[in-house]
């Protein structure tokens, strides 16, 4: 099935904070953007659950995650690629 058949899927950049579950990472995603008033950059994070299936993630790893049906309760999401391993 090509994406096109399935619709636009959301695509997210984060880091994992959390590795402690299995086949499960929590990866925090931070977004900035300017206030319509005030003109100041904010940042706003929220956390995603990601389905791991091999448990790979490390904490402190740059991931690509995407949307997809969900897995769990909370969890949505799952890993399309690991952008940098962490030290």
């Amino acid at each position: 099935m090509a994406e096109s058949e399935r619709g636009r899927r959301k695509v997210r950049i984060g880091v994992v904070v959390s590795n402690k579950m299995d086949k499960t990472a929590a990866v925090l995603v931070t977004r900035t953007f300017s206030h319509s008033k005030f003109q100041r950059v904010i940042r706003r994070s929220k956390k995603y659950l990601v389905h791991d299936g091999e448990n790979a993630l490390q904490i402190g790893d740059r991931v690509r995650i995407i949307e997809t049906r969900p897995l769990s309760r909370r969890k949505c999401w799952r890993l399309l690629e690991v952008i940098e391993r962490t030290k």
